[in-house]
């Protein structure tokens, strides 16, 4: 089996009986005390190493040799899976992992071995070194499918042939017997390298299945995987037998066109959307409609290397989904968004090593008492420090971490930030915030009762913030959310309450604390005589429900005093503090208004 694609993993195993140090078991044999093999030189002979990941802490131990078998990496940085994942391929990354848990499918309460080949990083993937292993061993996963620890070992077999090696990074798709993405990317690889040496033209084709996600959550995965193996044989059908098919991700194939005009490529991609859309898909619960949308690049003229390729088709892909006409759009070189696409992916890279260096940060604001002016608990605000010792604010990467899917790994690291500050001042309240992926994450819930090890006295106080657009897309899975938060001691927060508009009756179902009213009112008090009425409104509406009140945005004097009148409990603005960076002893002071 082999590895490929885009997620995190890791791993690390000692067998019971061997010490980090490799220290010699014996045996005796009749009066003969002979000593045991000791197990590291035993791997190190064979350019193996050995493992234990622990999923919920994502914590990764390794057998003593690992760093010497592994090419010299550092393995004290790598005591993380999402550590260890950037030091493997990123074709393979994602393949890897599914092959480690099982997949999103996986047995309950099983023990499922793995045999995995992948391409490892030594030096990054940023550098030019690289190890073909194979990854041997089970995983173990809990009553829900959830992978619990996986141990193994890793092997270097970078040694063998170029033809073993094509063939252990080979293999077939499972669910479409089509190309796996290795495969793919090697084709579109050699379709480059032709063009370098030959004048041809050719083109990449991402071929991405319309609304997965609802037909997966409607009709459940099975039918959904049906669908992708359906649409992948349709496919099929039409591409020529020049041309390459292949599962490029869960729900994307990927086609690599050869001798192929730009005429050309719009006038198969075309086929290939009338091939799916054309006619009903029979499924085992009945007839179910698909489409396709579809992001074409040219080739060699508008990509040099195949990430290049996929990187542009994947755009094109974007901006076909996001039409309201046309499903099928190539790319087009402007430079204006590659410079911003190449920003954008400088930034993803600055947080994945900040959060690898523990570089992201937390600044205190403080949240007041209204009349006393005292306060009453801090908020954490995100800070990252850039290798230059600059400090920037979360506006400035978030969205970014959004796009690129770092939202979750940015929460766990808030989270463990909040809570080590917690137990190290007994006295401090604090807020967090956290995003709309983690507020519909389990294991985020898992990760804090691991970190507070469900201790009230951590747990009561923090207080966790939700936005009201995040609870108002989905409110069901916002009240399980805010329950469950509340039934281990935790306080809830509706964040820029007032700028969804939620309803009456979803603000007492959600059963939160405290609402923190929208800056953007706060912000005109004393000038717009709407936003005066509005926020008393709301404030009124928090108080019916027994749930108190938070005035953001405060910058003066006079908001203060409006707030107060129309009876806010708390208050939050640059009147009563800037953020100020948590340092490593803390000595928070009382906030003071702002002469």
């Amino acid at each position: 089996m082999s590895a490929s694609s885009n997620e995190f993993a890791g791993g690390a195993y000692l067998p019971p009986h061997q010490h980090a140090a490799g220290v010699v078991d014996f045996e005796s044999r009749g009066s003969e005390v002979r000593p045991m093999l000791e197990l590291d030189q035993v791997l190190e002979s064979i350019r193996a190493t050995a493992y234990r990941w622990d999923f919920n802490t994502d914590t990764v131990d390794w057998a003593a040799n690992a760093g010497a078998v592994l090419g010299g990496i550092d393995m004290s940085k790598l005591g993380k899976g999402r550590a260890f994942a950037l030091h493997v391929d990123p074709e393979h990354a994602g393949a890897r992992y599914d092959g480690i848990t099982g997949g999103p499918h996986a047995a309950p309460a099983a023990a499922l071995p793995y045999t995995l080949h992948y391409r490892l990083l030594p030096e990054g993937r940023r550098g030019k070194a690289a190890l073909w292993v194979e990854d041997l061993g089970v995983c173990f996963t809990d009553a829900d499918g959830r992978p619990v620890l996986a141990q193994g070992t890793l092997r270097v077999i970078d040694d063998r042939r170029d033809g073993d090696r094509a063939h252990l990074a080979g293999g077939k798709d499972e669910l479409t017997g089509l190309l796996n993405r290795t495969q793919l990317t090697e084709a579109l690889s050699d379709l480059l390298s032709d063009a370098a040496r030959s004048p041809t033209n050719g083109a990449f084709l991402l071929v991405g299945v319309n609304d997965l996600t609802l037909i997966n959550e409607t009709y459940g995965y099975d039918v959904g995987d049906e669908l992708i193996a359906i649409v992948g044989r349709r496919l099929g059908r039409v591409v020529r037998g020049k041309d390459c098919l292949g599962r490029f991700s869960s729900n994307k194939f990927g086609v690599v066109l050869h001798d192929c005009n730009a005429e050309g490529v719009e006038a198969i991609a075309r086929r290939l959307m009338a091939a799916v859309g054309d006619s009903i898909v029979d499924t085992s619960v009945g007839a179910v409609a698909a489409t396709v949308s579809i992001g074409a690049v040219l080739l060699p003229q508008n990509a040099a290397s195949a990430q290049n390729a996929m990187g542009h088709a994947l755009q094109a892909l974007d901006e076909a989904r996001t039409s309201r006409g046309d499903q099928f759009c190539c790319y087009v070189p402007s430079e204006r968004q590659d410079s911003e696409r190449r920003r954008n992916v400088g930034i993803a890279d600055d947080i994945i090593r900040a959060l690898n260096d523990r570089r992201m940060m937390i600044a205190l604001q403080p949240i007041v008492t209204s009349r006393s002016h005292e306060p009453e608990f801090y908020e954490c605000l995100l800070r990252m420090r850039r290798l230059d010792g600059s400090v920037v604010s979360a506006s400035e990467f978030i969205h970014v971490a959004e796009q690129f899917g770092l939202s979750k790994l940015i929460d766990y690291r808030v989270l463990e930030l909040a809570v080590d500050l917690l137990r190290a001042t007994p006295k401090i309240k604090l807020a967090l915030n956290v995003s709309a992926t983690t507020a519909t994450d389990p294991q985020w819930m898992e990760a804090l009762e691991g970190f507070t090890g469900k201790d009230r006295t951590l747990t009561e106080r923090l207080t966790v913030e939700i936005t009201e657009t995040t609870a108002i897309s989905d409110i069901k899975a916002a009240i399980k959310f805010v329950s469950t938060l509340k039934a281990i001691g935790c306080r809830v927060a509706l964040d820029d309450f007032g700028a969804g508009y939620t309803s009456f009756r979803s603000l007492r179902e959600l059963g939160v604390d405290m609402v923190k009213i929208d800056g953007s009112f706060i912000k005109n008090l004393g000038t717009e005589a709407e936003d005066e009425m509005f926020v008393r409104t709301l404030i009124d509406l928090a108080r019916s429900f027994g749930v108190v009140t938070v005035g953001e945005w405060v910058g003066d004097e006079r908001t203060v005093k409006l707030l107060e009148k129309a009876g806010v409990s708390y208050m939050q603005g640059y009147f009563f503090g800037a953020p100020e960076l948590q340092k490593d002893d803390p000595a928070l002071k009382p906030a003071k208004p702002a002469s």
